[in-house]
């Protein structure tokens, strides 16, 4: 799976995406760009939006392209309050679908 990761996650987060070619919203020159213009311009180059945002899927139609999502539910955006995520995301790249909404994690404090 290609992997875009979000404004809102550390980049030090794509050295624990193993065996996922993965980059950042920034790298790609896309900070900035609201989510609509950003899924459009990753949805040819990627295969999962990797992010925070828990309204992105009611706020835009994904219907229209072919990238996934995959949401993480997480206290904060801090590598520690991430890292015991990356299980649950790895299990769920394995078998995210094109135009799929997932969410992993959760808010409750560990």
């Amino acid at each position: 799976m290609r992997i875009l990761l979000d404004e809102n996650l550390p980049r030090k987060l794509t050295g624990h995406l193993v065996s996922h070619p993965c980059r950042t919203v920034v790298e790609c020159g896309s900070a900035g760009k609201k989510n609509g213009e950003l899924l459009g311009l990753a949805d040819p180059e990627f295969d999962v939006l990797l992010t925070l945002d828990k309204n992105l899927p009611y706020q835009q139609n994904l219907d229209t392209k072919r990238i996934a999502v995959l949401i993480i539910r997480a206290r904060s955006n801090r590598i520690q309050d991430l890292l015991p995520v990356i299980p649950e995301c790895l299990a769920a790249l394995e078998k995210i679908q094109p135009r799929q909404v997932v969410r992993v994690g959760s808010l409750s404090p560990h």
